[in-house]
């Protein structure tokens, strides 16, 4: 896979590079840990929340959801929103909402994500968070006694939450680390790499202490070559950092005895080590760097790139697990986009005939015209049918659900614009970094404007 560049960057100039640990440094397989949260949360629901025993029946569907959606808490439905604002795309539960209801609710509406309404759906941690809402939602439809739409997305959104601290998933995950983590020996070969190119490592992650060590001694340890444990290769390692605050919000560190794992308070300037908790104004005044000089790679959205963008200048890195699958159907829809786009092209050269005979009708009182048009518009009605026999195509290499990850219609989607605005680059997993040295420059293409075509 290659890299992907948004805006310039000249890794000779970056210094420090930070990692997030959870499907970053440390690869999930994503479909077996989302259907775990997906069995946890909906047996929380039941027993903390006394939803009925029925929800337990639900069966996880991991296509019914993809990064970058919103749930509109009020309504019960699942939207995909253009770069614009506007909803593309929209499913009650998991049933796609007929287009006319759609633009009966939100015709013309920019969606904003800063109404407590909306939620975004960025990460893949999300997946189970958004399948739950619509499994949900749909049995409520059927008559299942469930609260209201609102409630039940906050209720989800709750024992979700109590699923990932009280060690409900992480307790599975320790049980069998190999169901649940991908070990990924090129990524081990990169640190190495970096390592000895004079780079300072780091781990920027909000998962605890011991739970770091364990996925770090299962997926970085065995295939280490210059280095007896990870702990060599990274110079600071920070768990706990509560991203997105570790950028916003002055915390002091606490640092970690690896022996032990107790904890003890910090003063003075922070050293090679494993911290808790902490601020990224300090780390970056004791790292002795300016920001652009660090660059940091996280698969969140916003807790690991926006975040960064709006608080330090540190060049950033998505790491985007789907977009391995996005390209393969990129690369496979290939021909079927190009007669669609020839079809288009066709349909457009009718449009300007028809609308040239429309002001000789209406502005010189030609009605001999009609004839023609007619068969126009025949044309244009046959083309139309082409191309939806191509979308049907089309879809197929995609989604079934809610098809590519990075267009809503013609438009880039939401997700892609927050990616364009906020990565400098991106990238589907921290290996595709392997093919590249470091000191590679990083340029991005120039990008075509309307008037430019």
């Amino acid at each position: 896979m290659s890299i992907y560049v948004n805006r310039t960057l000249n890794l000779k100039k970056i210094k420090a590079i930070g990692f997030d640990m959870d499907y970053t440094l440390v690869r999930y397989n994503t479909v077996e840990f989302e259907k775990l949260s997906f069995e946890t949360t909906l047996k929380k629901l039941v027993k903390l929340k006394n939803y009925p025993n029925k929800i337990l029946e639900l069966i996880f569907n991991f296509d019914h959801v993809i990064q970058g959606l919103v749930i509109d808490k009020k309504r019960g439905n699942l939207l995909k929103i253009s770069r614009f604002g506007k909803v593309k795309q929209a499913r009650h539960g998991t049933k796609l909402l007929d287009y006319k209801i759609q633009e009966d609710i939100y015709r013309n509406r920019v969606i904003d994500l800063g109404i407590d309404n909306f939620v975004s759906l960025d990460t893949s941690f999300s997946i189970s968070h958004g399948a739950l809402f619509s499994n949900l939602v749909d049995l409520k439809e059927q008559g299942l006694d469930l609260p209201d739409f609102t409630t039940l997305a906050e209720d989800i959104k709750e024992m979700l939450d109590v699923a990932h601290a009280d060690d409900s998933l992480k307790g599975e995950v320790r049980k069998d680390v190999a169901r649940f983590i991908i070990q990924d020996p090129e990524i081990v070969q990169l640190l190495e790499r970096y390592k000895h190119y004079g780079k300072k490592l780091l781990v920027i992650t909000n998962s605890d202490y011991s739970y770091s060590k364990l996925l770090m001694d299962y997926a970085i340890n065995p295939f280490l070559k210059e280095h007896k444990n990870w702990s060599e290769v990274f110079d600071m390692v920070i768990t706990l950092a509560r991203k997105p605050s570790f950028f916003t919000v002055k915390t002091s560190f606490l640092s970690i005895d690896p022996s032990t794992g107790l904890m003890s308070n910090t003063s003075g300037k922070l050293g090679n080590g494993i911290y808790q908790g902490g601020w990224a104004g300090r780390l970056q005044d004791d790292l002795g760097l300016e920001g652009d000089e660090i660059l940091y790679l996280g698969d969140h959205i916003y807790g690991d790139v926006v975040s960064i963008k709006k608080t330090f200048n540190w060049r950033t890195a998505l790491v985007l697990d789907p977009l391995s699958l996005e390209i393969q159907g990129v690369k496979k829809s290939k021909e079927i986009q190009e007669d669609i786009d020839k079809c288009m092209e066709e349909k457009e050269k009718i449009e300007h005939k028809i609308n040239d005979l429309e002001i000789k009708k209406y502005e010189q009182g030609d009605s001999s015209a009609k004839d023609e048009m007619n068969k126009l518009y025949a044309q244009i009605d046959k083309i139309n049918t082409e191309i939806t026999e191509l979308l049907e195509q089309f879809r197929k290499h995609y989604n079934p659900f809610w098809g590519e990850m990075m267009r809503a219609g013609q438009e880039e989607s939401r997700f892609a614009d927050q990616m364009e605005k906020y990565a400098c680059i991106y990238m589907a997993k921290v290996s595709d970094l392997l093919e590249y040295s470091p000191r590679t420059y990083f340029r991005p293409f120039k990008r075509t404007l309307p008037h430019e075509v």
